[in-house]
């Protein structure tokens, strides 16, 4: 038992160190004619090898990242819209009183 965990262990080191790709591809057809196609692309490997190969989309996304240089540009379009829609509510607010 304890040598199975051990293999097990080292085979999760190595996917993680040097990461796996997994592709595949659905396609359903009627009569020669493709209804619908999905294509599935899974990577797996660590945070610093995704990082290394150039894949770090969440360093940016302020959903996982909140301290991201992109948040501060997201509370500002977020205000600038919140201002407006309240400039538009008080513009039809007065154009109901006429």
């Amino acid at each position: 038992m304890d040598g199975s965990s051990n293999s097990l262990a080292d085979v999760l080191e190595r996917v993680l160190d040097k990461g796996v790709v997994i592709v595949g591809d659905i396609s359903v057809s009627v009569v020669d004619i493709e209804l619908l196609t999905l294509k599935l692309r899974l990577f797996i490997a660590s945070a610093q090898t995704a990082k290394e190969m150039g894949m770090d989309w969440w360093t940016g996304d302020p959903f996982f990242a909140p301290g991201s240089a992109t948040a501060p540009a997201l509370e500002e379009q977020n205000t600038a819209l919140r201002d407006r829609v309240l400039e538009l509510e008080q513009a039809l607010e007065r154009e109901s009183r006429r």
